[in-house]
């Protein structure tokens, strides 16, 4: 199942990754510890790092078993942040993170409902999720307010290494059909 290479919103433009974007995203985004805070990888300490993430991206686009895309504002083309869809048969998870100067202006909640709306109107797909830990309350809002229910606690689910050295508990959200 290939999705579109881009989608587009009314604000946004979501594009596959590459590499010449490693610049724009470890200086955006991928080194900040506030950002990283709730993620499961660290910042990043070198923009090598960034490059190697980019080079991951564009492998699981070409084996089809996930779709990243950078957020680029259309307009100015700025790049704001990233999403990923992963596939599991009959059912795809989100993964996503956006530069702090763009938190709170519903931009993330923009990217997952297209992300979302492709998915679920897939034949093949019957439930899209995301988890978050209990204690990110912005991204437990960003899911809701892009239409997921809440279905309830992942205890011991996710590990984010930026606050614990063991898994934390996650709440779960979902759209189904």
């Amino acid at each position: 199942m290939n999705p579109p290479r881009i989608l587009e919103t009314q604000t946004l433009r979501l594009m596959p990754p590459v590499v010449e974007d490693a610049e724009e995203i470890f200086s955006s985004y991928a080194q900040d510890a506030e950002v990283t805070k709730y993620l499961v990888w660290t910042p990043h300490q070198s923009i090598e790092s960034t490059r190697d993430f980019l080079f991951r991206c564009m492998g699981v686009w070409a084996l089809e078993t996930a779709f990243p895309w950078v957020l680029r504002r259309k307009g100015d083309e700025r790049l704001l942040g990233m999403i990923e869809i992963r596939m599991d048969g009959y059912r795809a998870d989100l993964g996503y993170v956006l530069a702090r100067p763009y938190w709170g202006q519903g931009i993330m909640t923009e990217a997952i409902r297209a992300v979302v709306d492709w998915a679920i109107s897939r034949e093949e797909i019957y439930r899209v999720w995301a988890v978050c830990d209990v204690d990110n309350k912005a991204s437990a809002r960003v899911l809701e307010k892009a239409g997921m229910q809440r279905e309830g606690i992942l205890h011991r689910w996710g590990l984010h290494p930026n606050i614990s050295e063991v898994p934390r508990d996650c709440f779960c959200y979902a759209k189904v059909k």
